[in-house]
């Protein structure tokens, strides 16, 4: 099943490339972290997905918050992630360069850089081109508790 060609035959329409120094600005913040967008509905006419930067100082974390509906997946690039999550903030794990972070909808999280030298540098995509981002007032529990990856598909070898 293929779309037939629009009339500029996918010459604006098609493929885009947006240079990492021109994203935007303007999107939904929550304090301790700077989100920039790369790809949404507005930019490049995306339907159902989100893309751009996060960036965490040195030592600093970025206030509880959930995504409504939206599913999100975090890159890191550079630097130690250090996340919390839950109704209040009472489990935590830690992230590097190469790592993945997936954030379900709903769940109220919690970005820390664990680096006090060095910023947190990650890619973020969420499942809707429409920045959703709910601050949130949560008393958070400590200590947390840590949490280990579990794969569900491949157990290891008994």
């Amino acid at each position: 099943m293929s779309q037939q060609p629009p009339s500029d035959g996918w010459k604006h329409t098609g493929v885009r490339v947006v240079p990492g120094d021109q994203l935007d600005d303007n999107t939904p913040q929550t304090p301790g972290m700077h989100r920039a967008a790369a790809i949404d509905r507005a930019r490049v006419g995306a339907q159902k997905l989100w893309a751009g930067t996060v960036h965490i100082h040195a030592g600093a974390k970025t206030g509880p918050h959930h995504h409504g509906p939206l599913e999100s997946v975090i890159y890191v690039v550079s630097g130690r992630a250090r996340m919390r999550w839950g109704e209040r903030l009472e489990f935590v794990a830690e992230a590097g360069p190469g790592d993945f972070i997936y954030v379900p909808p709903f769940v109220p999280h919690q970005e820390i850089n664990a680096s006090p030298g060095e910023p947190l540098s990650c890619v973020l995509v969420r499942s809707d081109s429409e920045a959703v981002v709910v601050n949130l007032d949560i008393d958070p529990a400590e200590p947390p508790e840590g949490v280990a990856w579990i794969d569900p598909i491949h157990r290891p070898a008994r």
